[in-house]
């Protein structure tokens, strides 16, 4: 049976190609950078948070309605929220003693989109 890996090229010969590897060198991004990508990242990792931007892509919603759509406690739900807030995915208003939550810009709704596209591929 084959497997992915009999598909792996691999290079025959033990030629570093200076130019290029300088080229891209020097375009690599900072450290910081990359660490900060990571986490941004990461954040999409949890089913539960990437349920929580879908509904937000659709409609601004407050604790107690995502609550009852994804049949979880509040407890539950703020505190994905709050990670969410914290990596800026989310951002929030208030309207008297209620907190409306929404997706913090379209770039989030723009990566959820590519991703949920690749996947359907």
């Amino acid at each position: 049976m084959k497997t992915d890996k009999d598909d792996i090229q691999t290079c025959g010969y033990t030629i570093i190609h200076e130019d290029v590897v300088n080229d891209v060198r020097e375009k690599m991004l900072a450290d910081e950078t990359i660490i900060s990508l990571a986490e941004f990242f990461k954040v999409f990792g949890d089913p539960t948070r990437l349920n929580i931007l879908y509904a937000l892509s659709i409609s601004e919603m407050c604790v107690c309605d995502l609550a009852a759509l994804l049949s979880m406690s509040q407890s539950a739900i703020s505190h994905q929220l709050k990670v969410l807030r914290q990596a800026r995915l989310i951002k929030y208003r208030r309207e008297g003693k209620v907190i409306y939550y929404s997706l913090d810009d379209d770039h989030i709704r723009q990566v959820f989109a590519q991703g949920l596209a690749h996947v359907n591929e």
